[in-house]
């Protein structure tokens, strides 16, 4: 399906918004220049301009203080993911195929982090395997993507996460977290592939 002309100057004027904030290197909390000076900037009419930032104001990335301007925001994905999951993932063959997929990247990220975890490490991972708390997936994970130091891998792993958690909240098997675990310990990398055939 091909853009129509408006599509196609809104999609531009969001890229030239985002190219804007990388040349400039603006962080949450600073502030963007006005509309006015946006359309001048970008050579963008005011109403493209109006439209992107609504569309950005409603993702979370920026916020509109009366009276003081457009700031940039700390990005919170759930909100985010939560409006979206409730048009995207209604059919139970996506719902499945996401699980299937998060279940593939955090089997490589376990390999990643095989040869970058200390004693230290290991302790704390047994710490969080020992916990009874809903969240023990995702901070035992999202430790191993820590150490893996993958900003791209992670970013995609925290989106499929949330994603998961407006389905249900999944742990693995109790075992499962000891026996990987047990693996980095006996540094047994083969085994890592077998643990995750049963999940």
């Amino acid at each position: 399906m091909s853009m129509s002309p408006k599509q196609k100057v809104y999609q531009a004027v969001l890229n030239e918004i985002r190219r804007y904030i990388n040349e400039n290197n603006l962080k949450p909390g600073d502030k963007l220049p006005s509309e006015r000076d946006l359309a001048e900037n970008l050579q963008a009419g005011r109403s493209s301009i109006r439209e992107a930032l609504r569309a950005m104001e409603l993702l979370g990335l920026i916020e509109t203080r009366s009276g003081q301007g457009t700031f940039l925001s700390i990005y919170k994905p759930y909100q985010t993911v939560e409006l979206l999951a409730s048009f995207i993932l209604q059919g139970s063959k996506t719902k499945q195929d996401l699980t299937v997929a998060k279940i593939i990247i955090e089997k490589e990220i376990a390999k990643l982090a095989f040869h970058q975890l200390d004693n230290e490490d290991i302790h704390v991972l047994k710490t969080i395997a020992k916990e009874n708390k809903t969240k023990k997936h995702s901070e035992f994970f999202r430790f191993l993507f820590k150490k893996t130091d993958n900003h791209l891998l992670t970013k995609i792993w925290d989106l499929m996460e949330d994603f998961s958690q407006t389905i249900n909240e999944r742990n693995y098997d109790k075992m499962f977290y000891e026996d990987l675990i047990a693996v980095y310990q006996k540094q047994k990398y083969d085994a890592i592939e077998g643990l995750f055939e049963d999940v």
